[in-house]
C-alpha cells in the first residue's frame, strides 16, 4: 500500500502536466490496486483528493479517458464513495461522454455511470432530466453487435424504466422498435429475460404499448408461448409465464388491444382462444386474462359472445371447480363479469347457464373469487327479471350473501354482496324473493348500506327497501324495526350532506312505511314534520315537491 501512496502523489503531478504516458501508469496501477483491495484504495483515493482531478481527466480527446472512466466505476462500487463522485463533479463529464464513438469509453462510462447512480432515484432522476435516455437508445441502436455495450445498455434502461419520469422520453424514442430487434435476435435465456426485465417496466406506459405492438412483439411473445408450453425446464416454464404476462399486460393499453382485436378476426385474438382450453394452467390464466381485457368495450363484448367465448370459458371453470386454481378462477369469472356488461349479452349468457356454472363456486373460501362471483351474478341480473327472482328464490345463495355482507376483514366482498341482495329485489320485484330474503337475515343489511358512504349504494338499499314496504312490509316489518330503519331515514333526511336522491328515496320509503303500525308509531315519535317541512323549499325540485306530498301524508295520517 506504500506503493500505492506513491502513486497517488505520482498521480497529482501528472495530472497537472497532462503527460499521457506517466498518466497512464499511475492509472494502471490504481486498477491493480483496486482488484486487489477495492475498498482501502478507494478510501485513499478519497482521502488524497484525487476523485477531483478525475472531472477534468474526462475529455474526450485523451487516451486515458477509458482508464479513468474504469477507475470511477470501481470506486462506486462502495456505497461510500458514491456521494463524493457527485460532489467532485464527475457526473456532468461522464453524460458528455455518452457521445463519444470510442466503444471502451462508452462501456466504462456506462458503468461508472450506472455504479454511482445505483439505488438512488434523485440521482437517475438527474440523468433523465440531463437527456441520457435518447443517447443510450442510439448507441443501443448503433452498437447492438457489441454485447458488453448492448448489456450495459439493458441494464441501464432497467434501471431508469422503473422511475414513472422516464416513460414519457422513452416514448418519444424509437425503444420499442430497437428492444423487438434485439429480442428477434436473441436465443440464450438469459439475454431474453434481460430484455423482458425492461420490456416489464416500459409496457406499463400506454403510449409504449402501442409501439411494442406496432414493433412486432406479440408475434416473438406467441413464438415463446408455442416453443415453450409442453416444457418442463424450469427456465422455459419461467419464459413461458413471463411471455403470457407481459403479452395481457400489452392489453391493458386500449389502443393497443384493440389492434389486436382487429374486429375479433385477429390472428393475435385467434391465437390467445386457443389458450383456453390448454392442459397449461399459465395459458389458462394468461387467455382468461386477455378476454377479460379485449372484453373492455360493448363492440367487442357482443362479436365474443356471439362467437361462442362463453362456453369456452365456462368449460375452464367447470375445470377448475374441485381443488381449482384460485387465479383461473378469478380471471375466468373477470372476464364473464365483463361480457356480461353490454343489455344484450345478458340473456344469451343466462339461456347459456352461465349462472349454474358460476353457482358452484358459491362453496369458495377465497375472497377475490368471491368478489367477482358476485359481480357476476349483479351484472348478469340486470333489468332481467326472470333470472332475478330464480336467484333470489334460492335460498343457498341468499344465505351465502347475507353471511359475506358481513366479512368484515373484505369490504369488496362485503359491498358486492349487498348489492347483489338489493339488485335481486330492485330486479324481480317479487314478493317471494323479498321472503326468502327476510327468512335469511338480510333485511338489516340493507338498512346498514342505506348509511354506505357511496351514495349508488345508499340509492340501491333505499328502492330495496321501498320495494319491501310495498309488496312484503306484514314480515319484514319485525327486522325493519330491530334494525332501526326508521332512526336511519330521519338521519339521512336531516343530514345535509345527504344527496338529493338519497333524501328523495327516503321520503318515498316514509310514506311506503305508514302500512305498519308500529313503523308508523316510531316515525311519529321522531318528529319527522319538522325535517320534511324544510325540505320542501330544497333547490332540487323533485325532492321539494316529494316533501310536500310526505307532509301531507304525515298531516293526514297523524
Amino acid at each position: 500500500m506504500d506503493n500505492l501512496s506513491d502513486t497517488l502523489k505520482k498521480l497529482k503531478i501528472t495530472a497537472a502536466d497532462r503527460t499521457e504516458d506517466c498518466l497512464e501508469g499511475c492509472l494502471d496501477c490504481l486498477l491493480q490496486a483496486l482488484a486487489q483491495n477495492n475498498m482501502e484504495t478507494s478510501e485513499k483515493i478519497q482521502g488524497n483528493g484525487i476523485l477531483q482531478l478525475f472531472a477534468n481527466l474526462l475529455t474526450p480527446q485523451s487516451s486515458c479517458t477509458a482508464k479513468v472512466a474504469n477507475i470511477i466505476a470501481e470506486v462506486a462500487k462502495n456505497e461510500f464513495m458514491r456521494v463524493p463522485c457527485v460532489d467532485a463533479g464527475l457526473i456532468s463529464p461522464l453524460v458528455q461522454l455518452l457521445n463519444s464513438k470510442d466503444q471502451e469509453v462508452l462501456l466504462q462510462t456506462g458503468r461508472a455511470l450506472g455504479n454511482i447512480c445505483y439505488d438512488s432515484h434523485s440521482l437517475q432522476a438527474q440523468l433523465i432530466n440531463m437527456g441520457v435516455i435518447p443517447t443510450l437508445v442510439k448507441l443501443l441502436g448503433i452498437h447492438c453487435h457489441n454485447a458488453a455495450l448492448t448489456e450495459m445498455c439493458l441494464v441501464a434502461f432497467g434501471n431508469l424504466a422503473e422511475l414513472e419520469s422516464s416513460k414519457e422520453q422513452f416514448a418519444s424514442t424509437n425503444i420499442a422498435e430497437e428492444l423487438v430487434k434485439l429480442f428477434k435476435k436473441q436465443i440464450e435465456h438469459d439475454k431474453r429475460e434481460m430484455i423482458f426485465e425492461v420490456l416489464a417496466p416500459l409496457a406499463e406506459n400506454d403510449a409504449i404499448k402501442l409501439q411494442l405492438v406496432e414493433a412486432g412483439l406479440v408475434e416473438c411473445l406467441l413464438e415463446i408461448v408455442q416453443q415453450k408450453v409442453d416444457s418442463d425446464k424450469e427456465d422455459d416454464i419461467a419464459e413461458l409465464k413471463t411471455a403470457s404476462d407481459l403479452m395481457v399486460l400489452l392489453l391493458l393499453g386500449d389502443e393497443s388491444m384493440q389492434k389486436l382485436f382487429e374486429g375479433g378476426k385477429g390472428s393475435v385474438f385467434q391465437r390467445v382462444l386457443s389458450w383456453i382450453p390448454s392442459n397449461n394452467h399459465q395459458l389458462q390464466l394468461a387467455g382468461a386474462l386477455a378476454i377479460a381485457n379485449f372484453a373492455r368495450n360493448d363492440g367487442n363484448c357482443i362479436h365474443m359472445v356471439d362467437n361462442g367465448i362463453v362456453e369456452k370459458l365456462m368449460d375452464l371453470l367447470d375445470r377448475h371447480v374441485e381443488d381449482g386454481n384460485v387465479t383461473v378462477q378469478h380471471a375466468a369469472l373477470s372476464a364473464l363479469r365483463n361480457l356480461a356488461i353490454p343489455v344484450v349479452n345478458k340473456a344469451k349468457m343466462l339461456s347459456a347457464g352461465v349462472t349454474e356454472t358460476v353457482l358452484k363456486f358459491l362453496k369458495s373460501e377465497m375472497p377475490p373469487v368471491q368478489f367477482k362471483l358476485l359481480g357476476t351474478l349483479r351484472m348478469l341480473i340486470d333489468a332481467q327479471a326472470e333470472a332475478a327472482e330464480q336467484l333470489g328464490k334460492n335460498a343457498k345463495l341468499v344465505e351465502r350473501l347475507v353471511e359475506w355482507c358481513e366479512a368484515k376483514d373484505h369490504a369488496g366482498v362485503m359491498g358486492e354482496s349487498n348489492r347483489l341482495l338489493s339488485a335481486l329485489i330492485r330486479h324481480s320485484k317479487s314478493k317471494d324473493v323479498i321472503k326468502t330474503i327476510v327468512q335469511s337475515g338480510g333485511i338489516k343489511h340493507l338498512v346498514t348500506m342505506a348509511t354506505s358512504e357511496h351514495v349508488i349504494m345508499q340509492n340501491e338499499a333505499l328502492v330495496a327497501l321501498a320495494l319491501i314496504a310495498a309488496l312484503e312490509l306484514g314480515s319484514a316489518e319485525k327486522d325493519l324495526e330491530s334494525a332501526k330503519l326508521v332512526q336511519t331515514l330521519h338521519r339521512l333526511l336531516a343530514d345535509e350532506r345527504s344527496a338529493p336522491e338519497i333524501k328523495y328515496n327516503s321520503m318515498v320509503l316514509i310514506c311506503a312505511l305508514m302500512g305498519s303500525e308500529s313503523l308508523y308509531k316510531e316515525v311519529q315519535d321522531l318528529a319527522f314534520l319538522d325535517v320534511v317541512s324544510k325540505l320542501r323549499s330544497h333547490e332540487n325540485k323533485s325532492v321539494a315537491q316529494q316533501a310536500s306530498l310526505t307532509e301531507q301524508r304525515l298531516t293526514v295520517e297523524s
